[in-house]
Formats: structure tokens, C-alpha cells, sequence
């Protein structure tokens, strides 16, 4: 059967002029409806437009009557419209009232019509309205209809997106791609964002969509795919990726798809049709979300990924863009959305602009997520497709406390969220009254409440939060940002500005704690399946004396003079703490020999957080210089839960009476060999967990600058002895509580505690 179609280049032709007409938007889609129906040879041509209300609704007909524009609608799944807009697939029918979807609108007057084809209005793999042409005869449209019909419906996309439709919505009803959008993840880091969404690794936004020569499109994008391979194969082959693991993986997954000829041709069909060569991506890769994106297999979702971010580079090969984002263009108030990020990209953007943080991806244990925490930015992770929902300059609300990202909110809405952030202010600016006045509780009991650390720009924090002292500073992110492995005089710099910026307060160091899921990119790492409890921290640097050692002499270079706290991470047994305290013995005779200065005083310690440790904590207080509890890890293994895994991640709690019997024993332990302790991690930032810990014995806690206010508050009303007296029997054999969560709770509410 031969082809009705008169040219799809020709109709993109006729097209572009009428976008460059001055006249309504009403009239544009009157005039673009008219044009498609001429082109197929159609006797009805239609647009509906997906409104927020999830109503598909006729914004434009030519064939059908005038008087239904506006009036017409279905919803999504309703008729054969409503089923294009579900399955995001064309529909090409030769008899459209034999189809079981089909529903008859008398308001339009199309019983009169049989053939049938519809296509959706996609842009980003997201449906925004539907297409449709239909003629009287029974027909089946060709394949270069449907193409025709699609390339047609991209430039409808962009009136869309660009806004320009919304001056003739229903004004109780906008469209979809403005409605308001709640999505749920998990919050990562705590706090209230409020702002506009700037995209990491923005989509490029064609705006060049129909081609003035195709034989010129088609050797751009030839010659855009050849830059994009030999940088793909460049970077495969150079040292900089590991032979194995996962930056390969996602590469070696670049590559197969740059090579794929399928991918390819579809581009150059859709540029024989009259595309541009970078509209020509964005309209196949958009077909290709739509489609996969209902899948339910998640590795065919995973290879969707890989194909976004394949498209965006070639899109940017294409049109000469940089990759990254436009730092000096950040608006005050942004909020970064992305599929992922690294912990360096991140500061990147600088800590005064950026009020939140929303990534498809990311946990609780990512590197990206440590200095979010750090830098005390609301972050939520694992959201799913909010790169693909919104757009650079929404509204956006990013709730790290409930994990609620409000993409576009009304403005109800907005204002509550704007009032809560007043209400955190106000509390913020309570706490900080208190950051001069004595950690002691109700009944004179006295307490060192200190901040964990990881980077130079955590340390202003310790005089806006009265923190007695760093008690945790994660050297590894000194690491995990930079480029390549740090000198020993970059190392010593670091670790000197970070002894000065703390102005004698005391600061406890942590080796290294690397390996397992703290990959350093310029480290070539192993395969491990329980990569948490594998090979890294302490037992790296003990198999890779050389690291340790460095990072030893950078230590003592940096605190000669003064005093240097120093504890080892992930230790199983006494005698990996021996050894490493050896090396530092090593080091301290090395630089005398050579008649450097070395500390005035040298403490050396142990992090508890392996659980064999609680069966060695007499002969381990016998060595040690002080301990600190890390509960995060701790509480991970005692339960064999990961935290960073959403199923079992709650499954257990912190409050649970085993593991609390454990803590006490820590501290019992210490207490009976006079041997300092501090529990640093999450487990001291909440105040019912560090009531908790103050009638276990504990006096020290570590916790993030934004809970130091909130602690002291509540150690500050709380008395010590009737909370030990009512809280430490309930953990002896006999009693059935599984936790003692609801015990502290009735206490503060008796006894006024503030929480």
C-alpha cells in the first residue's frame, strides 16, 4: 500500500514557520492540526493535552467540531486516547470502534471515522499529551506516518514545556508538566530545603529542531558519535580506570552502546525525517525512556541509565556544551538534582548556594552523603526519575527529615514548609544561646559534648556550636575528594590548618578508614561481596604499610609541638592495634633521628565497632590510651543489619536491650581501667539515644555540629540519677522490654526533659 505522506521534511518546514508566526498559542495548534491533516491526507487531526489533574483534554481538532475543543476529554487509560497516554506507545488501528478501549465521545462527532493512529507527546520519556489522526476508510497508517506523526509531536513537546500553552489552560487546571509532585526517598541528611532545582549533569535543552540540510545532520552526528567513542576508548584504556569494578562497568556499558548500530540508525531515520541531529537523539532517546521505563526488571531500568547519560553526552558533543554545571549561574537558593554524584562535585558548588540536595541514587554510607551530612545540606536520596520530572528553575522543597522531596508545591503547602524552616531557626537560635553554658545535667553531673569532622570547612562549626573539642575527624575525605592519592606534605598542610582552626581544642584523628564501600577512584580496588566487613581501614593500611605510615608521619610532622589523639578503625582483635601502634613508634624515632620535633603528648586509641572486641576489653584497656565507641558500624554488625539497605535498615533498634547491654559493658570496662571513653556516630546526635548513653555511664559524646544544640538541651534539664535508677534495671535478665524507647519517653515526659 503506498504512503498518503507528502514529505516529513516538508511538513517540518511548513512547521517551523508557523512557530516563528506571532500569534496565540491557540492559533499555532489550529494551524499545526491543519497542517498535519493535510500532510497525512487525514480527515480529522487532533491534539489533547494532559492536564495536572491526569484529564487528557482537547486543546486542538481539525474534523472534528470546534465546539468540543476545551470541552472534550478522557482520562488517562480512558479510550483509545487514554490508552496511548498510559502505555506511552503509538496505537494504529485500521477500525478504531472494533478495539475494546475504544469510547465514543458524541460531543465530537468521530463515529463517522475508522482508521485510526495515535502517538504520544513525549518529551523525556515523560507523556504530556496525545497525537491523533483518523480517516473514514479502513486503513493502517505506514511506518513513515507513525515516524511522521512522532517528530510532529516532539515540536508540540516543547510549546509544552516552553510554557506557551498555559495561557489558554483552564485556569482551575494547569498542565501536567507544572502540576505539584510529592516524591518519597530516603533522607539522608537532615534539615528543610527550600528553593529552585538546578540540574547536575543538566539535560541540554534543544531548541534547534528541524534540519535546514540533512545530509549536513547526518555528518554532524557522524562525526559527534566518532568524538564520543575515541573518548570513551581513550578512557578505557588509559590508567586512570581500574582494570575491574564499577566506573569499568558503567564505561564498558558506553561503549557497547556507542557501538550499537541499532541505536544508530534509528537517530539517522529520525534525521531523514527533517530532525535536527541533536533533536534527533533527544526524540529516540525519549521513545526509548518512555518504553523502558515500564519495565519492571531493574537491570533493563539500570542499562536505561547508562542510555540517558549516553544521549546527554552525544546531545553535548553535538552542540558543543561543557559537561558539568554552570557554577557562576547558580541561583542563591538551589537545590542540586541528580541521578548521582560524587563527594568532590558536590563542593564543587560551593556550601553558600546550595540549600539541598536530591539524587536518584545514593545511601546513607555514600561519600557524597558523608559531607552532605558534613556540610549540614538537607539531602533525600533514591527518588525515582525526579531528573526526568523536573526542570532546571521549579520550585522545589527537599525534606531530609521525612524523605519527601515537593517538586512545583502549591503555595499552601509552601508557606507551611517556609514556616517550619522559621520554627527550626528560632530553635536553631535557642540552641545557640545555650553553646556557652555548661554541659551539666539537673543533679551536676558534667559532660563533654564534642563534633565529629571530616574536612577543613566542617571546623568553623566547633565555635558556632560550643563543641568541646573534635572527637571524631574522618580523615578519609581529604582523600575521597582529591584527585589522586595526597603527598605527605599535602596530608601534613591539612592536618596542621585543621590542629589550628580548632585553637587548642582537642581533636582525635582517625586512620584511614578506606576500602569496602569507600573506593577511592585513583586506588584500584577489589571485588569483595560483603565489601563492609572485607578488606579495608586498619587491615588495609596493615597489609599497605606504606599508606599508614604517611599518613602516620603526616600526623606527627602536623602536631609536633602540641597534642596528637590518634584512633584506629574496624580493629578485630587487640594485637592490629600493637602493630599499628609500632609503626607509630617507628615513625616517632624517625623523625628524632633526624631531629624533627614530634608531639609533646601522644595518645593512641581504638575505635569499638567489632563486636569481637566486647570478648577482648580487658586486655584491650590494659594497651590503650582511650577508646571510642563507633556505634554506627557497631550497631551494623552486633545485628547483621545494613544500614544502608531500606529492607532491614529499621528492622532493629538502636534502643534494643541487647545492644545496649553491649555499650554498658564498653563502658564499664573503660570506667574500671580509668581509661577515657567517647561514643561518636548518629547514636549520640539524637536526645533520647544520648539519655540513653548518659545512664550507661557514658560522658562523652561525638555527634554531627547541627545536634550538639539539641543534646545539650536536653542534658541540661534532665537529672541523671533518677534517670540511671529508673532506666539501668530494665536491662537486667527478667524483664521482657525488647526496647527501651517507651521508657525514656514516659521519663522526659514526668521528669520535663527537653526533647
Amino acid at each position: 500500500m503506498r504512503s498518503n505522506l507528502a514529505g516529513p521534511r516538508l511538513l517540518l518546514r511548513r512547521l517551523r514557520e508557523v512557530m516563528a508566526e506571532p500569534i496565540t498559542a491557540q492559533e499555532r495548534l489550529d494551524k499545526i492540526v491543519v497542517l498535519i491533516a493535510s500532510n497525512v491526507v487525514a480527515e480529522v487531526c487532533s491534539v489533547y493535552i494532559l492536564r495536572a489533574d491526569g484529564v487528557l483534554e482537547l486543546y486542538a481538532t481539525e474534523g472534528l467540531n470546534r465546539s468540543a475543543v476545551h470541552n472534550a476529554s478522557l482520562r488517562v487509560g480512558q479510550g483509545l486516547v487514554g490508552l496511548i497516554a498510559a502505555e506511552a506507545r503509538p496505537l494504529n488501528l485500521p477500525n478504531a470502534s472494533a478495539h475494546p478501549g475504544f469510547a465514543y465521545l458524541p460531543e465530537t462527532g468521530e463515529e463517522a471515522y475508522n482508521s485510526f493512529l495515535g502517538v504520544p507527546i513525549l518529551r523525556a520519556g515523560r507523556t504530556l499529551g496525545v497525537l491523533v489522526v483518523q480517516n473514514q476508510s479502513h486503513r493502517t497508517y505506514l511506518e513513515d506516518e507513525v515516524e511522521a506523526l512522532q517528530t510532529t509531536a516532539m515540536v508540540i513537546a516543547e510549546m509544552v514545556a516552553a510554557g506557551e500553552l498555559e495561557a489558554i489552560a483552564q485556569k482551575a487546571t494547569g498542565l501536567d508538566l507544572s502540576r505539584p509532585i510529592t516524591a518519597n526517598g530516603v533522607g539522608l541528611s537532615e534539615g528543610v530545603g527550600l528553593g529552585h532545582v538546578v540540574l547536575h549533569e543538566p539535560r541540554v535543552v534543544v531548541t534547534n529542531l528541524i534540519a535546514e540540510d540533512t545530509d549536513t545532520e547526518k555528518s554532524r552526528l557522524e562525526a559527534a558519535i566518532n568524538r564520543l567513542r575515541l573518548s570513551i576508548d581513550d578512557l578505557l584504556a588509559s590508567g586512570e580506570i581500574a582494570a575491574t569494578g564499577e566506573h569499568r562497568e558503567v564505561l564498558e556499558a558506553y561503549r557497547m552502546f556507542a557501538y550499537d548500530r541499532g541505536w544508530i540508525r534509528k537517530i539517522e531515520d529520525a534525521i531523514k525525517n527533517g530532525l535536527t541531529a541533536e533533536a534527533a537523539v533527544e526524540k529516540v532517546q525519549s521513545d526509548t525512556r518512555a518504553r523502558m521505563l515500564r519495565q519492571t526488571d531493574p537491570y533493563l531500568r539500570e542499562r536505561l541509565h547508562d542510555l540517558d547519560d549516553l544521549a546527554h553526552r552525544l546531545i553535548r558533543e553535538l552542540m558543543g556544551r561543557e559537561h558539568g554545571p554552570g557554577f557562576d549561574e547558580l541561583p542563591q537558593d538551589a537545590i542540586i538534582v541528580g541521578r548521582n554524584m560524587g563527594a568532590a562535585e558536590l563542593l564543587d558548588y560551593g556550601r553558600d548556594r546550595i540549600r539541598g540536595l536530591v539524587l536518584e541514587e545514593g545511601g546513607p554510607t555514600s561519600h557524597v552523603t558523608i559531607v552532605a551530612r558534613a556540610l549540614g545540606i538537607p539531602m533525600v536520596g533514591l527518588v525515582d526519575d525526579i531528573v526526568s520530572l523536573a526542570d532546571g528553575g521549579d520550585a522545589i522543597i527537599v525534606d531530609g527529615d521525612t524523605g519527601e522531596v515537593h517538586l512545583r508545591p502549591a503555595a499552601d503547602l509552601e508557606n507551611a514548609y517556609a514556616e517550619k524552616v522559621r520554627f527550626r531557626a528560632r530553635r536553631q537560635a535557642q540552641y545557640r544561646r545555650l553553646r556557652n553554658k555548661p554541659s551539666v545535667t539537673r543533679d551536676g553531673v558534667e559532660f563533654s559534648l564534642q563534633m565529629n569532622a571530616g574536612l577543613l570547612v566542617d571546623l568553623p562549626h566547633l565555635e558556632e556550636s560550643g563543641a568541646a573539642g573534635v572527637g571524631l575527624f574522618r580523615t578519609e575525605l581529604q582523600f575521597m575528594v582529591a584527585s589522586s592519592f595526597p603527598r605527605m606534605r599535602e596530608q601534613q598542610q591539612q592536618y596542621s590548618q585543621i590542629l589550628d582552626a580548632a585553637g587548642g581544642k582537642p581533636v582525635t584523628f582517625r586512620s584511614l578508614d578506606i576500602g569496602g564501600d569507600k573506593v577511592l577512584p585513583y586506588l584500584r580496588s577489589i571485588q569483595e561481596e560483603n565489601p563492609a566487613m572485607g578488606w579495608r581501614a586498619l587491615r588495609l593500611g596493615l597489609d599497605r604499610p606504606g599508606l599508614l605510615r604517611t599518613q602516620i608521619r603526616a600526623l606527627l610532622h602536623a602536631a609536633a609541638g602540641r597534642d596528637l589523639k590518634l584512633m584506629f578503625p574496624m580493629v578485630a582483635v587487640v594485637e592490629e592495634f600493637l602493630e599499628a601502634k609500632s609503626l607509630v613508634d617507628k615513625e616517632v624515632k624517625h623523625l628524632r633521628q633526624h631531629g624533627h620535633a614530634t608531639p609533646e603528648n601522644i595518645r593512641l586509641g581504638v575505635m569499638v565497632e567489632v563486636p569481637s572486641l566486647l570478648y577482648q576489653l580487658e586486655e584491650l584497656m590494659d594497651c590503650v590510651d582511650f577508646v571510642s565507641v563507633g556505634s554506627n558500624d557497631l550497631f551494623q554488625f552486633f545485628c547483621a543489619v545494613d544500614r544502608g539497605n531500606t529492607r532491614v535498615a529499621d528492622r532493629f533498634d538502636t534502643l534494643g536491650v541487647g545492644f545496649l547491654r553491649a555499650l554498658k559493658s564498653i563502658a564499664d570496662a573503660a570506667h574500671k581501667a580509668h581509661v577515657p571513653v567517647t561514643l561518636c556516630g548518629e547514636l549520640a546526635g539524637r536526645p533520647l539515644e544520648a539519655m540513653a548513653l548518659l545512664a550507661l555511664g557514658f560522658k562523652d559524646l561525638s555527634m554531627s555540629p547541627a545536634s550538639l544544640g539539641p543534646v545539650k538541651a536536653m542534658l541540661r534539664t534532665v537529672d541523671a540519677g533518677r534517670l540511671s535508677a529508673r532506666l539501668l534495671p530494665r536491662l537486667e535478665p527478667g524483664h521482657n522490654d525488647r526496647s527501651i524507647r517507651d521508657v525514656l519517653q514516659r521519663f522526659a515526659a514526668e521528669t520535663d526533659v527537653a526533647l
